[in-house]
């Protein structure tokens, strides 16, 4: 892949929570679709969780667009990747935060 952001690994716990929030339609987010995240050494997540999270229906192209959409607003510094699909029995979806650019070097 080319042209990706720089990304600024943060704490899994942090993202862990974070994303098993979002991956969930319970309000207080204890009923999450998230089976597992994995971290790489690169700074970016995978994030594998059950289909159910769409429905009974395989997800459409529009409903990725809305999760991504949805990431986004949470959190305006996550670069999500456009590659998505199914593993085993899991949907799987990554993302990274772009690390903040140092403006001494900028210049």
């Amino acid at each position: 892949m080319k042209n990706l952001p720089k990304f600024q690994a943060r704490h899994f716990g942090y993202v862990h929570k974070w994303i098993a929030g979002l991956l969930s339609h319970d309000a207080e987010g204890r009923m999450t679709h998230l089976v597992e995240l994995i971290a790489y050494d690169d700074g970016h997540y995978r994030a594998l969780f059950r289909p159910a999270y769409f429905g009974d229906q395989p997800p459409s192209k529009s409903q990725w667009s809305t999760l991504k959409k949805r990431l986004k607003r949470h959190e305006p510094l996550i670069f999500v990747f456009k590659q998505h699909g199914t593993l085993g029995d899991c949907v799987y979806l990554d993302f990274g935060f772009v690390a903040p650019r140092n403006i001494l070097t900028q210049r």
